[in-house]
């Protein structure tokens, strides 16, 4: 897909991982039985799909994915690096920052994947969608979410029912997104009312273009996905199927 580049938000310091990102790069924790690092599962993925045009938008620890990756041929990619600003906090900034290093400039579209999901999701499939839909921005949603938390239900202060982390059918984001390019325009002016604040593609950027009917869709997959985001859920991994995932990916 030459007119698709995917950019790989891999440069937060994982604090949530901890004590495991004091030394491994997040999206470098080694996963499977083979420990390939989870950023392996996201080339490979792009790859299946041809996305050959990959930049990773790194800072904390950069250096372990940039001596592990290079230039990214031995992959069958072409990779490139923008290394995030520190004095520009979120997604936003990252994704903004990358833009303005002209490294979209030949690009329509950028598939934005978040570096802390594993998944098997169909990338050519979303991008089939997002373009169907003249879509600005088309995010991959999933149902059958697993609440972290118990529910309770109330009748006044009474507890009549209690569920323990319920599986809810409501369709949740799962961390990767398509933009159509013309999308920075909005990104860059709508960046003025965070100077020196967080810029969250989540939090600010998606609610800003519903506001303003600017074309947002979404694609409900029913693939495998995993935040891998906290050390409780990287615990939890069912590295069989990590392993048979892998092996998808690394068939010709």
């Amino acid at each position: 897909m030459d007119e698709v580049c995917a950019a790989v938000l891999c440069g937060g310091v994982g604090s949530r991982l901890r004590p495991l990102t004091y030394y491994f790069q997040k999206a470098m924790i080694p996963i499977g039985s083979k420990q390939k690092p989870l950023l392996e599962y996201i080339v490979l993925l792009l790859r299946k799909h041809d996305v050959r045009d990959i930049v990773l938008l790194a800072g904390y620890k950069y250096r372990q994915i940039l001596n592990y990756f290079g230039c990214g041929e031995r992959f069958g990619v072409r990779i490139n690096y923008v290394l995030d600003r520190e004095d520009l906090k979120g997604t936003g900034w990252a994704l903004l920052n990358a833009y303005e290093n002209g490294v979209f400039d030949k690009f329509k579209h950028i598939l934005v994947y978040y570096g802390d999901i594993l998944s098997s999701i169909d990338i050519g499939e979303l991008v089939r969608w997002h373009k169907m839909f003249n879509s600005s921005i088309t995010v991959a949603v999933s149902r059958g979410y697993r609440l972290p938390v118990g529910i309770a239900h109330l009748d006044g202060f009474k507890i009549v029912k209690f569920e323990e982390k319920p599986m809810v059918d409501i369709p949740v984001c799962i961390g990767i997104l398509v933009l159509k390019k013309n999308i920075f325009e909005v990104m860059s002016d709508l960046s003025r009312k965070y100077v020196n604040m967080e810029f969250d593609l989540m939090k600010h950027l998606i609610p800003a273009m519903i506001a303003r009917g600017g074309g947002v869709y979404a694609y409900e997959t029913k693939a495998f996905w995993y935040d891998i985001g906290s050390t409780e859920k990287y615990e939890k991994l069912d590295n069989s199927f990590a392993d048979k995932l892998l092996e998808t990916l690394e068939k010709p």
